[in-house]
């Protein structure tokens, strides 16, 4: 018989429901992730109770969903396990439910609780999450979730058009679950994919990208590209798309836009900034590729365009605004250095325009869009980050200055030579600073005081 080793928390809620006279089980993903050998992040209970036989029972809850059936239970003192030094836990605990119609493909128009494990669990999405285990019962496994772990396969729970029916979202969740776990989909369950991706148009922007997010960081980002086979990112993402149907004949590419994005991804650490910069990086290339006479594929400009792209899906999609002008940041200066020659002082100015808490993503960003890549002028590409990540180092190194913040002289300085208008002060320091970046050297009190004294009397002497 399996044995699933539950929280302290969880096993007390279960015996006191028990002792009560209902039936409870650890229920969905986390008995998914336990046969998987994972440590689930959360551990959702259900049961015959209702919820104000919960609330009776336990001393500490909340209403977090109440109209479905879930409360929130806290459980403190010596049943928390006191894992990651908490002093408590929490357990949504839900009543058994059959939910009515879904007329807006997201949530049940209403509602009803039910004493019967069975269709509870008949509600649920994918018969991975349509498990439910408690110590004396064991495994509930009704639908072989079980069997389809074993299988690596996503499947739906009964018919799969009447689960998409109920909430279209779950059309993203199966490819996200297919990339999270490296399962394939079963093939009833693609097809009502495909046939009902439209339906996706109904979810909100925060609900899809909760699920594009964990696709894209996943150990299979390239599972994207099943959802543009089956119509869905047509819906959620048109611009990928539009890059995958972008060819890209240049001598440094071996694939399309979409593709070499994948690409990209796949050689990047799985950080949401870092994901949605490798999945954006290019998306401005359908828009600005020039063919030549010689029958070569050009896209000049195309970070601007990528940028400004980037930043309406972002928002579109509703990412919080730090994720958004980091993503942004990165996405406009991807390419740097790439047709130019580098010296120390290009570099130095680059760096500082991005922001040195930027410049290890720049690198990242810049090995990953490589990786996806052909092998034309490796070599010197790679020269080019080497002496890039030297010239960082060394401004780590020597504590150069490449930043306002950075320079031994200060407005307040200037304000005790004299200097009294912030305008004046401002520009006396910007003209000190584009000195420094040049010469990291006159980064000095005396040196720079003096520069600026000079700055001061040529000026006054002009004017």
């Amino acid at each position: 018989m399996i044995k699933i080793n539950m929280p302290k928390g969880a096993e007390y809620i279960i015996e006191e429901l028990n002792k009560h006279g209902f039936e409870a089980f650890i229920v969905g993903g986390c008995v998914r992730d336990a046969l998987l050998g994972k440590e689930p992040s959360d551990w959702d209970i259900t049961t015959s109770a209702k919820p104000e036989d919960i609330k009776r029972i336990f001393r500490h809850t909340v209403d977090t969903g109440i109209l479905h059936g879930t409360v929130t239970v806290l459980i403190y003192g010596s049943k928390v396990s006191g894992k990651n030094g908490k002093n408590h836990e929490s357990f949504e605990v839900t009543t058994y439910r059959v939910d009515g119609a879904y007329t807006d493909h997201r949530r049940p128009d209403k509602v009803t609780f039910t004493d019967q494990l069975v269709e509870d669990l008949k509600r649920r999405d994918f018969t991975i999450n349509a498990m439910a285990y408690n110590d004396e019962s064991g495994l509930v496994d009704i639908f072989d979730g079980q069997g389809c772990l074993e299988n690596r396969v996503i499947a739906c729970v009964g018919n799969a058009k009447d689960r998409f029916d109920e909430d279209a979202l779950r059309i993203l969740r199966a490819i996200r679950f297919s990339a999270q776990l490296g399962f394939d989909i079963e093939e009833k369950t693609l097809e009502a994919m495909k046939k009902q991706s439209a339906l996706l148009r109904e979810i909100s922007a925060e609900r899809i990208q909760a699920e594009l997010t964990k696709l894209i960081t996943s150990n299979n980002p390239d599972r994207l590209i099943t959802a543009y086979e089956l119509g869905i990112t047509k819906i959620i993402l048109p611009e990928f798309d539009a890059m995958m149907n972008t060819k890209q004949n240049n001598p440094y590419h071996l694939y399309n836009v979409g593709v070499h994005t994948v690409k990209a991804m796949e050689n990047i650490a799985p950080v949401p900034v870092l994901r949605y910069t490798a999945l954006l990086h290019d998306v401005g290339k359908p828009y600005t590729k020039k063919t030549g006479p010689d029958g070569v594929d050009h896209f000049y400009g195309h970070q601007e365009v990528s940028e400004k792209k980037a930043r309406e899906i972002l928002r579109r999609l509703k990412l919080d605004n730090n994720t958004v002008d980091k993503t942004c940041r990165l996405v406009l200066n991807h390419d740097y250095g790439i047709h130019g020659q580098l010296n120390e002082k290009s570099v130095r100015r680059f760096i500082s325009r991005l922001g040195a808490d930027n410049f290890e993503d720049f690198i990242s960003i810049r090995k990953a869009d490589m990786a996806g890549q052909s092998d034309y002028k490796l070599e010197e590409r790679q020269a080019d980050i080497l002496f890039m990540t030297d010239v960082y180092n060394k401004i780590k190194e020597n504590e150069q200055c490449i930043s306002l913040s950075d320079m031994k002289l200060s407005g307040r300085d200037l304000i005790e030579m004299g200097v009294s208008q912030g305008k004046e002060i401002g520009a006396v320091l910007r003209e000190l600073f584009e000195r420094v970046l040049d010469t990291p050297e006159l980064n000095d009190h005396e040196k720079l005081k003096e520069m600026a004294e000079k700055i001061l009397s040529e000026k006054t002497t002009n004017e």
